[in-house]
């Protein structure tokens, strides 16, 4: 039962979501001119001209629950411990049209929203988790990008066509990984697929150096842990952890790398692109004093180098507490944002990935930018010029960042309330946690058993985001994501051995 004496359930739930996601502009539901034109889209992708790759081991990696399979993947190896690798894209442009119904609502919304108790697809299901979604044994008209990367872990040879594919296994991300560190065995299909095992591993490889060659260049290794509901029936019963393991990492790596392939390809067209940026940190100071309180000293101006070589040594050095580091360090970057780039524009990098050439495109159902790019890359295929011109492309940067913003608050609150649901006869008992927000508007902790974030409303003052603190739990309110606490003591970074208390 809630603090409010009624039952915490799926039900109770999705009608908070579909409050919030009103309240911040998102539509939770599509209009009826979108459904109608997905009832007439034909079941079968036209596939005339189109080159054959069905008969390679392609596979999907997700989790258990998704059925809006964006992504492909396949390697094969080449000379000199080089290695090729394809990745299939959903080709969802070539059923949603610009200017339609289908698009506008997803031009409305720009992103699929999660929640604990429903999720909302930016494309009707029809399509996202069937007619463009590449699921097992079906065969899919798709984008494929495919590079070359060295035993270096420096990518060449790179392009990007469409292609004709078919899912040969459907994975999930828990037993993929178990078997490739060595904790399991491996997943049914990839014994009985040929191919398949040696393809998985050969991934694994490519994507551990392309991570290595990353981080050598600036890129930052983060580790924020996720966490999801546990339902028990339709009733929360707990939080639980998506534990980072190998599986994970390889269609990470892979995917940057994807995404840098197809902004290269765009820039060779000289055709404009959704560029994805997180901009040198404004609050560089603080992060310097993080370091400190850890006996690590950064440069006075934002350095990704610097900072990763902290972050690398912080993974070693304690492993079990860099996840909530990582947490401190990505709230004080500041988050992402689109931008239109046209050539002859001087773009701004990508911090955290120390990357200039970067866009996203492998998540076409879920993410309206990648479904611009694949209309990009239409333009660019056909030696079209781009269906954008300069405002009109600026005018979608600035939707899409501001709409996955209010997507972002949503699943946020969701958790809270979900969080809420659980925490509802806890008050009362005190907690320890980390400042991951502190501002006029108001002071956030995330205490870390169990991983919930709440704000502080009583003691917050001088603490910032970082500080390590003792709270109490005094309210909790499920209907609008409320998790109250009051501070008991607390750790100012870079004054470790004066607590102060209140």
């Amino acid at each position: 039962m809630s603090a409010h004496g009624e039952e915490c359930d799926r039900e109770r739930l999705e009608r908070i979501a579909r409050r919030a996601m009103a309240e911040r502009g998102l539509e939770p539901d599509f209009p009826p001119a979108a459904l109608d034109e997905v009832q007439k889209q034909p079941d079968h992708d036209p596939v005339d001209g189109v080159p054959d790759l069905r008969g390679m081991p392609w596979c999907s990696i997700d989790n258990d629950s998704s059925r809006d399979l964006d992504q492909l993947t396949v390697a094969s190896p080449e000379a000199g411990g080089a290695a090729r690798v394809r990745i299939a894209i959903a080709d969802v442009s070539a059923r949603v049209r610009s200017g339609s119904a289908l698009d506008a609502h997803a031009a409305a919304n720009t992103v699929t929203v999660y929640t604990a108790a429903h999720i909302f697809p930016m494309l009707p299901e029809r399509l996202s988790t069937d007619l463009t979604s590449l699921i097992e044994g079906a065969d899919r008209a798709s984008w494929v990008i495919e590079f070359v990367v060295g035993a270096d872990g420096a990518v060449r040879d790179a392009g990007v066509a469409r292609a004709l594919v078919r899912n040969q296994a459907r994975l999930v991300y828990g037993p993929v990984g178990a078997w490739l560190e060595g904790r399991g065995p491996a997943p049914g299909p990839v014994g009985s697929v040929p191919g398949l095992a040696d393809t998985l591993r050969l991934q694994d490889e490519v994507a551990q150096k392309l991570r290595v060659r990353r981080h050598e260049a600036g890129a930052l290794d983060v580790d924020t842990m996720e966490f999801h509901a546990r339902f028990d029936g339709d009733r929360v019963t707990a939080l639980e952890a998506d534990p980072r393991d190998r599986a994970r990492d390889l269609i990470e790596d892979l995917m940057i790398a994807a995404n840098g392939v197809v902004a290269r390809s765009l820039e060779a067209r000289r055709l404009p692109l959704l560029r994805r940026v997180v901009r040198a940190p404004e609050r560089w100071p603080r992060i310097v004093a993080v370091a400190a309180d850890h006996g690590a000293t950064l440069p006075p101006a934002p350095d990704a180098r610097a900072l990763n070589a902290f972050l690398l040594a912080r993974r070693a050095a304690d492993p079990d507490r860099f996840p909530d580091l990582s947490l401190t360090i990505v709230k004080l970057l500041g988050r992402g944002r689109y931008e239109a780039s046209f050539p002859g524009d001087t773009p701004e990098p990508h911090f955290g990935l120390a990357v200039t050439e970067y866009t996203h495109s492998t998540a076409p159902n879920r993410r309206y930018p990648d479904l611009v790019t694949q209309r990009l890359l239409g333009a660019g295929s056909a030696g079209a010029a781009s269906p954008y011109d300069r405002d009109a492309l600026g005018a979608v940067a600035q939707r899409c960042t501001n709409m996955e913003d209010a997507a972002q608050k949503v699943e946020r609150l969701m958790r809270k309330a979900a969080a809420a649901c659980l925490l509802a006869s806890h008050v009362g008992e005190t907690y320890n946690g980390v400042v991951t927000g502190a501002s006029p508007k108001g002071t956030w902790v995330r205490v870390f058993h169990p991983p919930v974030e709440g704000r502080i409303e009583h003691g917050r003052e001088g603490l910032d985001v970082g500080d390590r603190v003792t709270v109490k739990l005094v309210h909790t309110d499920v209907d609008r994501g409320w998790i109250d606490f009051d501070r008991i003591a607390h750790v100012e970074v870079g004054r470790r051995s004066a607590p102060a208390t209140t």
